[in-house]
């Protein structure tokens, strides 16, 4: 029998993985021009956040992110943020956490350009709803380390293939909380609205956004998640930062460098979800809607 040919059922074997491998090598060759483009405009945008964040004293880069801890929620939060980034100094591992930082910033930033968008048309479409579904699921259940192998065979290895698989891996729950918190609003409300003459557009901009902010700021606080997950794994393609050297301590098994490097990832992780958080309790509506609970 011939293996190639057929399953061990007797079917005959479909070459699905040799169409996708056919498939890339065509996309990779037409649009070269285009992911030339990409990977330069990725490039430049990573470099002047990892400049910003990575340049100035550590002390003051630190000051700053505390500051914004406390402006979001409490002296505590702001406390606890200079506490835990002294930590990632004392290690070695800041400016490595500032690589980081600046990949998940930029990711999570594009997935968010996309998915909100993508989360009002599926709002206002059932059709456009039900399409997006059934990928989103896919997406969502494909394994992280999946999405490194396309990005890979474009962009090569670096910081690029790492941002663009973070992007497609985090855009998922943008946009499923995007169309939950717009689907939720209360239909009477839309239909007052209505029944004074406001237009579609203004509707969603005056009415429908404002109180699915705080669902939509959920989807925010999740997309930076996953981003920082994915930025973690993409040290497998050269992205650096605390990710390479998790990567590197899995590989010369290295005990001491890689609880640095994963206790750097947690901090940074606290961090990003109580800032996350706390700007969604910030919301006007979200104060309302406590307000009206009390």
């Amino acid at each position: 029998m011939n293996i190639a040919a057929e399953t061990q059922s007797g079917l005959p074997r479909v070459p699905l993985g040799d169409w996708v491998d056919s498939f890339v090598d065509w996309v990779t060759s037409t649009f070269a021009w285009l992911f030339d483009l990409v990977k330069s405009v990725l490039t430049w945008f990573y470099d002047q956040i990892d400049l910003v964040l990575g340049t100035p004293p550590f002390w003051v880069v630190a000051i700053v992110l505390a500051g914004l801890a406390f402006w979001a929620r409490s002296w505590k939060l702001g406390l606890g943020a200079i506490i835990g980034f002294a930590a990632i100094d004392v290690v070695g591992q800041w400016a490595n956490a500032m690589d980081t930082l600046s990949l998940v910033l930029i990711a999570s930033a594009i997935a968010l350009v996309i998915a909100i968008p993508m989360g009002i048309w599926a709002a206002r479409n059932e059709t456009v709803s039900q399409v997006l579904r059934p990928v989103l699921d896919f997406m969502q259940t494909m394994p992280a380390f999946v999405y490194l192998i396309p990005t890979v065979v474009i962009f090569r290895t670096g910081v690029v293939p790492g941002m663009v698989a973070t992007v497609i891996f985090a855009l998922a729950p943008g946009i499923r909380f995007t169309e939950l918190g717009i689907r939720q609003v209360d239909r009477e409300v839309v239909e007052a609205g209505h029944a004074f003459g406001a237009s579609d557009r203004r509707i969603m901009r005056q009415i429908q956004l404002p109180l699915a902010l705080p669902t939509i700021m959920a989807g925010i606080n999740q997309v930076i998640m996953l981003s920082l997950s994915m930025v973690v794994i993409s040290g497998l393609v050269g992205a650096g930062g605390l990710g390479g050297d998790v990567v590197g301590a899995l590989q010369r098994l290295n005990v001491s460098l890689g609880f640095e490097a994963g206790l750097s990832v947690v901090i940074l992780a606290m961090f990003l979800d109580r800032v996350t958080s706390a700007l969604a309790d910030r919301a006007p509506v979200a104060k309302a809607l406590k307000t009206a609970s009390v």
